[in-house]
């Protein structure tokens, strides 16, 4: 019966986006009255709820070599097990390993020391693709909603965060590849926007925050439940720039750097992006 309501709602949700791409088209508002209306198919339900499901079911099932699950191994900054809250106030430094982490890099860890999993094995599949999905995708729609509504308290006071912030913010505005690009290209002024996206302006708290809190989001055009991680990938992707490294010492800066920016936002996620 779950599955047959499962798939009875993901048929729903797939006729929705295509009603409202379609609208999208017949009518003549502003691009901002279409998302708007985009969303506004959905109501109250959100397709990362299967993610979230499943991320939930990984989070508390023994798993691994060592046959235990992340609910009694994984310290994600606030205690062993302890989700609720615990995005909110991520990145943060981990004492253990000596470094600033993101969820996704504190939960290959916890995966690594906790389970028994190899590296490359926790992160063979980190973005979901068709039939492929991604276990570090579900286990962060999960431990994402269980921020959901609480405000952002990104700790700030070891040398290491301050020294994660500098790197983000430089890295936000270096400009290479073949286009000159920087992320400050498309994100450092009020009103911009790439066709119907709107381009917040991330150097402000209140762009910051609007972006940020609604990050890791679903992505309909997709059909895929994408991560923090993913979008900073994505964006160095439009800029031309080589691939980025998962996990990557970059990404986690940029990560603080957009995370320190929205410090006090409340968070909205998983988000239902176009």
């Amino acid at each position: 019966m779950k599955r047959k309501l499962t798939a009875a709602r993901s048929l729903l949700w797939a006729l929705a986006a295509v009603t409202v791409a379609g609208s999208a088209v017949a009518q003549s508002s502003s691009p901002e009255d279409e998302i708007a209306q985009y969303r506004a198919m959905f109501g109250d339900d959100n397709p990362a709820e299967l993610w979230q499901t499943r991320g939930e079911a990984l989070w508390k099932q023994p798993r691994g070599p060592k046959n235990v699950a992340l609910a009694q191994v994984c310290d994600l900054g606030l205690g062993v097990g302890v989700a609720a809250g615990a995005y909110a106030q991520l990145p943060r430094y981990f004492s253990d390993t000596g470094q600033v982490q993101d969820l996704e890099s504190r939960l290959v860890t916890c995966m690594v020391r906790g389970q028994g999993f190899t590296e490359p094995e926790a992160i063979q599949q980190h973005f979901g693709k068709g039939d492929a999905k991604s276990d570090l995708e579900a286990l962060s729609a999960y431990l994402v909603a269980q921020s959901d509504g609480k405000p952002m308290h990104v700790p700030f006071d070891r040398p290491e965060e301050r020294a994660a912030y500098e790197l983000g913010k430089q890295v936000f505005f270096y400009r290479a590849g073949t286009h000159d690009f920087s992320c400050a290209t498309c994100h450092s002024q009020t009103g911009k926007r790439i066709r119907l996206q709107i381009l917040p302006n991330l150097t402000t708290a209140e762009g910051a925050t609007a972006a940020y809190t609604t990050w890791p989001a679903y992505r309909i055009s997709e059909g895929e439940f994408r991560t923090m991680e993913w979008r900073i990938q994505d964006c160095f992707r439009q800029q031309r720039l080589p691939q980025l490294k998962y996990l990557s010492p970059v990404a986690i800066a940029l990560t603080e750097y957009l995370a320190r920016n929205a410090d006090g936002g409340v968070i909205k996620a998983p988000g239902l992006k176009r």
